[in-house]
């Protein structure tokens, strides 16, 4: 198994999208390339700690490649847009790509090149391709988070 870190707006639906994912092993959500040490959702969002919301992708690289992960996360979110995903604004926001290996570095370079060369957006791609840091797990109430809402909602 390998992991994979992204972050690309609220982690919610960063770990929605990936969930579905045939090879995905496990998901989780937490915060990642901040400089406070364990902080918690309410550190993050006051923008103090420096932290992305991310989601955290275990994966089987023979069932599905670092490249569609990447594939997936240019989909799910804009990555021209700086600190903001719709609605949620802030650098914990931030469109992120943070490898565990020299390998992913060099796919996720070549991946944001290869899209802004393509032409698919007119402004600039701003996403961070950073070395994965300490990663803090977010409480258990922000885990699969859209799914127990969704749940939730289909029994009321």
């Amino acid at each position: 198994m390998e992991k994979a870190t992204f972050g690309g707006g609220c982690f919610w639906g960063v770990e929605a999208a990936y969930r579905k994912v045939k090879g995905v092993t496990l998901t989780s959500v937490g915060y990642m390339g901040g400089h406070f040490e364990n902080p918690c959702y309410l550190d993050v969002v006051s923008r103090i700690t420096g932290h992305a919301e991310v989601a955290q992708i275990e994966y089987d690289p023979a069932i599905v490649s670092y490249e569609e992960l990447l594939n997936i996360f240019w989909d799910i979110h804009d990555p021209t847009s700086l600190n903001r995903q719709g609605a949620d604004r802030g650098e914990q926001y931030r469109s992120v790509i943070f490898y565990h290996n020299s390998q992913q570095e060099a796919i996720a370079r070549s991946s944001k090149q290869s899209l802004q060369a393509s032409g698919k957006y007119e402004k600039d791609i701003v996403t961070d391709i950073k070395p994965a840091s300490a990663y803090w797990l977010a409480s258990d109430e922000h885990q699969q988070y859209l799914e127990k809402k969704h749940s939730i909602n289909k029994n009321i």
